[in-house]
C-alpha cells in the first residue's frame, strides 16, 4: 500500500453528478491537507465538529419554519419538524463518542492547533442559544394566552393532552435533549483535558458545567415542581405498608 496514492484519491476524487450536485470536491477540501495533520485524528476532529456544524445549521433552519407554524397554530408541522429536531440533537450527541477514540495526548496535540478558539465560539451552536426565546414568546402568544391558558392550565388544572400540551412537550423535548449535548460535551471535556483544567480561554470549566444546567424553557420544568409541591401532602401521610397488604 502506498499512502500517498491512497491520500490523493481521497482529497481529489473523482467527480460525477453526485458528486458535483454535492460540492463533493468542495466539501472534502474544508480540512486540513493530509499531509499536513498533526497527528492521525486531526481529520476526525475536524470532520466531527464540522458535521456538528452543519446539524446545528439545519436545526436552525428547521426552527425558524417552527416559529412561522407556532404563530399559524399548525400543531401537525409543529410536531412534525420537531421531531426532525429531536432526531438531530440526537445524532449530535452520539457522534460526539467518537473523539473519545483520540487519546489525551493526541487531543492535546490538536487543541494546539486552535489557537484562542474554543468549541464555546461555534457559530451554530450560538445562533441556536439565541432561538429558544422566539420559540418561546411565538408558543406562548398562540398556545397559551391566545387560548386564555397558563402553563398550569395546561400540565394540571385544565389538562387534556391537547394541541397546547403536545406543542410543549415538544419544545421541552428539545430542551432536554440540548442540555444532554452539552452533558456530553462536558464528559468528553472531562476525558480529553480534565475538568480542572482551564479552557483556551483560561475561564475555568465551571463554565461549561453551567451551560450544561441551563434551561431554555423554565416554566415547562417548574410546573413539575409546583404540581409535586402540590401534590406534597399526600405522599406525606403516613399509610400502612402496601407490602403487608400483599402478604395477607
Amino acid at each position: 500500500m502506498h499512502k500517498p496514492d491512497y491520500y490523493a484519491r481521497i482529497e481529489a476524487p473523482e467527480m460525477r453528478d453526485y458528486g458535483v450536485y454535492l460540492s463533493c470536491d468542495k466539501l472534502l477540501a474544508c480540512q486540513k491537507p493530509l499531509a499536513e495533520m498533526v497527528n492521525a485524528d486531526e481529520l476526525q476532529f475536524q470532520i466531527v465538529h464540522q458535521v456538528e456544524e452543519l446539524w446545528m445549521k439545519l436545526i436552525a433552519y428547521t426552527l425558524v419554519d417552527v416559529v412561522d407554524f407556532l404563530e399559524q397554530q399548525n400543531t401537525h408541522r409543529i410536531v412534525a419538524l420537531m421531531g426532525r429536531v429531536h432526531r438531530l440533537m440526537r445524532l449530535m450527541t452520539a457522534q460526539l463518542d467518537l473523539l473519545e477514540t483520540m487519546s489525551p495526548k493526541e487531543y492535546q496535540e490538536i487543541r494546539l492547533q486552535l489557537g484562542n478558539g474554543s468549541g464555546q465560539e461555534s457559530p451554530g451552536f450560538r445562533l441556536l442559544l439565541r432561538m429558544p426565546p422566539d420559540l418561546w414568546r411565538a408558543f406562548k402568544a398562540s398556545y397559551l394566552d391566545g387560548r386564555g391558558l397558563s402553563v398550569e392550565d395546561v400540565y394540571d388544572v385544565r389538562y387534556d393532552h391537547g394541541d397546547s400540551y403536545v406543542v410543549a412537550e415538544a419544545l421541552i423535548e428539545f430542551d432536554e435533549l440540548f442540555q444532554k449535548f452539552r452533558a456530553n460535551h462536558l464528559y468528553l471535556i472531562h476525558r480529553s483535558i480534565g475538568l480542572g483544567s482551564k479552557s483556551l480561554k483560561g475561564r475555568p470549566v465551571e463554565l461549561l458545567q453551567a451551560g450544561a444546567l441551563h434551561r431554555f424553557f423554565p416554566e415547562l420544568w417548574d410546573i413539575r415542581c409546583d404540581m409535586t409541591d402540590r401534590w406534597s401532602g399526600q405522599y406525606g401521610t403516613v399509610r400502612a405498608p402496601i407490602s403487608h397488604h400483599a402478604a395477607e
